[in-house]
């Protein structure tokens, strides 16, 4: 009988194969487990984080913040971000290291990160300006013809490391405010902000991502606090009108028509974190307004609620028939 054997062309053959099928499903099945691992890492940190800033009496008033006392004195203090991390939430929350704006990336906090618009943020933001100037200060107009205009202190960052590998950077702001419960008029969101966390899940590896390793978990009122991070789309979706009886698509419904199924609309505060993280996120339409999912009752009418992500202005809007801005979220 004759011995029975591959030749060598046949199995240099049969490698080429495998290998070129390796490399084309390597990368995805790579890229799969990094989202899953992604996924319930940011689970366990909003579920951390929630039940910390539960446990705190009060977000606001931590540190000393105060402005030069003349133009060009060298006597402005600000020990808020550091303060409310050490005396705030270190008695909350296990954390590892401490570090000041200039030695952010000693808490393995990046220097570069990439939002949705795919512009590189570089360097790393060291003050609450710095991360969103609107959170500083912000002129604005209304659609009646009226303006205003919206100022606070701006405030150094700081980070730290969490017990299980974190890296995460506080933008704090020592004075922010309860809710007012006052849509109908001028309402700003950045005067509700009292902490806005910027985490990288593992520190200094990459791709340093938003939306992968990268994302934002924002706090709202100092007390009875709204803690929210939604995992937020990458672009805006089509406008549509959010008409009861009209005849097209309302915007939940584009939400909901989005792949997966799991989309939906913002609510108010998830709104209010878009405009906190706007630079972060990328792709928001310049000076837009965004559907949300709230309502408010205005004088016996119900009324639908948007958020402007230019100015941080919660803006009722009437009858929910305006064609504004649609960005979808869907919970970590």
């Amino acid at each position: 009988m004759k011995n029975l054997a591959f030749t060598m062309a046949e199995i240099l053959l049969s490698l080429t194969i495998i290998g070129v099928v390796a490399a084309i499903t390597l990368p995805s099945l790579t890229g799969n487990i990094n989202e899953r691992t992604w996924n319930t890492q940011r689970k366990a940190l909003y579920a951390r984080f929630s039940q910390a800033i539960a446990l705190m009496p009060s977000l606001n008033g931590y540190g000393t913040l105060t402005e030069e006392s003349s133009a060009g004195a060298d006597d402005a203090v600000d020990t808020a971000a550091e303060t409310f991390i050490a005396d705030g939430l270190a008695k909350v929350l296990k954390i590892n290291n401490i570090c000041d704006s200039d030695h952010l990336e000693d808490c393995g906090i990046p220097t570069k990160i990439t939002p949705y618009s795919g512009d590189i943020i570089t360097p790393f933001p060291k003050t609450l300006k710095d991360y969103n100037s609107s959170l500083i200060s912000v002129s604005f107009s209304t659609s009646s013809g009226g303006s205003g205009s919206y100022s606070q202190l701006n405030t150094k960052a700081a980070a730290f490391e969490t017990a299980n590998g974190e890296s995460i950077a506080v933008f704090y702001n020592p004075s922010c405010l309860p809710d007012l419960q006052s849509p109908s008029s001028w309402d700003p969101a950045q005067a509700r902000m009292c902490a806005n966390f910027v985490y990288d899940l593992n520190g200094t590896k990459g791709p340093n991502s938003y939306g992968k390793d990268i994302g934002f978990i924002t706090v709202f009122y100092p007390t009875d606090s709204v803690v929210v991070a939604p995992h937020v789309y990458t672009r805006d979706s089509e406008k549509a009108a959010q008409v009861a009886s009209g005849s097209g698509k309302s915007a939940s419904q584009v939400c909901t028509n989005l792949e997966g199924g799991e989309w939906r609309l913002p609510n108010i505060d998830e709104a209010a974190a878009f405009f906190v993280n706007k630079n972060l996120i990328g792709n928001f339409t310049a000076g837009g307004h965004y559907w949300t999912s709230g309502v408010t009752v205005v004088n016996g009418t119900t009324k639908g609620l948007a958020m402007s992500v230019y100015s941080g202005a919660k803006i009722t809007k009437e009858n929910r028939s305006e064609d504004l801005n649609i960005r979808c979220v869907k919970r970590n």
